[in-house]
């Protein structure tokens, strides 16, 4: 991996949802060529890459495809099968590796990993069999459970309050393997986004004050309105010492609770550039997607500058359906796009669906109060809830 990737040559992406298809835009502005795997003959990505390799994710000829195709390959979403990676990491630079990826498609395996790295972590207790869900400590309700596998965006997850609770959402689960995490008092929550290269360099974003609705991103802002010079260091200190712990190459994205306390808790881990990141596509000098290209191609990481404050907002599929009907409505992006500062980023999806990220919209400024400002008015055009100064 420490060898240089110069442009020209080709980098393959496994997914091709919208982080896909930002990937291959930052690839392409720096010269590269590009391949995307993924069975969508639709999908983002691959609408925009130079080639769109059709086929799951374990196809043995679009695997090959991909090798004889490409110089490195990295992935756009954390449930790619780590076996595939594998595969390909045997013969072609994969960043990150399957390992890493491995990690962080396991609930129990991200826990034990922040454990191992010393990384302070919700108390939880991992439920596989009816006798762990017997055993479970009475201290650690109410809790959220979770699947331990194939959960994002609030999906797998169901909140419990008493045994009872816990009993049947395990039943609703399927009894699938889950994590139940106890539920703790929450000040704000901050992820952190650090890129890390094969010859060990490590780089991090501003951190990124983030605000969820329903287990899904709905606002960020850049710099982080309530956050402490400690609260930034403790954050930043663990993001890169779980980053070092796995030798991890490429970009990775840690999620932090932030207690009533000023505690510092880690949350969950993303193995690729991260929805919170988006910002940086306008308000800083280097991308997530860039610095992601950088590091499965051996150049050199440079820290990225914020050039201006920002507040980057959510667009779900809800937008194209505000009067309640079933009928698609395009939201107003004329008024939308004469608010200053505004960018809108749409993901080329073809159709909207309540729930469906369909993009984002970054609001740039002097100010984090300009930005803040201007993000409110975009959000009262385009029928998204409010949202409070400092969250």
């Amino acid at each position: 991996m420490t060898a240089f990737i110069a442009p020209g040559a080709t980098l393959g992406v496994m997914g091709g949802g919208q982080l896909g298809r930002m990937f291959v835009h930052a690839a392409q502005r720096m010269g590269y060529f590009t391949a995307v795997l993924d069975p969508d003959p639709a999908s983002p990505a691959g609408l925009v890459a130079h080639h769109h390799i059709k086929c799951d994710y374990l196809d043995e000829q679009g695997l090959a495809q991909l090798m004889q195709r490409c110089a490195a390959v990295t992935t756009e979403f954390e449930n790619v099968p780590a076996a595939a990676l594998m595969t390909l990491g045997a013969h072609r630079p994969v960043a990150p590796g399957a390992d890493a990826v491995a990690i962080c498609q396991d609930r129990a395996a991200e826990k034990a990993q922040f454990v191992r790295c010393g990384v302070p972590c919700a108390p939880h207790a991992l439920i596989e069999t009816p006798e762990q869900l017997a055993a479970v400590a009475a201290d650690l309700l109410p809790g959220i459970l979770k699947t331990a596998r194939l959960g994002y965006d609030g999906k797998g997850q169901l909140r419990v309050r008493t045994r009872d609770e816990l009993g049947s959402a395990w039943a609703t689960l399927k009894q699938a393997p889950c994590v139940l995490e106890k539920l703790l008092p929450l000040a704000y929550e901050v992820s952190v986004i650090v890129a890390r290269s094969a010859d060990a360099a490590v780089v991090h974003f501003p951190l990124q004050q983030n605000l969820h609705r329903d287990g899904v991103l709905a606002v960020t802002q850049v710099p982080s309105p309530d956050l402490t010079p400690a609260v930034q260091q403790r954050a930043i200190d663990a993001a890169e010492r779980v980053a070092q712990s796995m030798a991890y190459v490429g970009v990775l994205c840690v999620e932090f609770f932030v207690l009533a306390d000023g505690a510092v808790v880690a949350n969950e881990m993303a193995p690729r550039p991260h929805n919170s990141g988006h910002y940086s596509v306008d308000a800083c000098d280097l991308s997530q997607f860039e610095l992601q290209v950088r590091a499965m191609t051996g150049a050199p990481l440079r820290a990225p500058r914020l050039h201006s404050p920002a507040v980057m907002l959510n667009l779900l599929g809800d937008l194209w359906f505000r009067d309640g009907g079933e009928r698609e409505t395009a939201p107003p992006w004329q008024d939308v796009l004469a608010l200053p500062g505004a960018h809108l980023h749409l993901y080329g999806k073809a159709t909207a669906r309540r729930g469906r990220k369909m993009g984002h919209l970054t609001l740039t400024a002097a100010t984090l109060d300009e930005a803040r400002r201007t993000a409110s008015q975009a959000a009262a055009l385009l029928g998204i809830d409010a949202f409070r100064e400092g969250g």
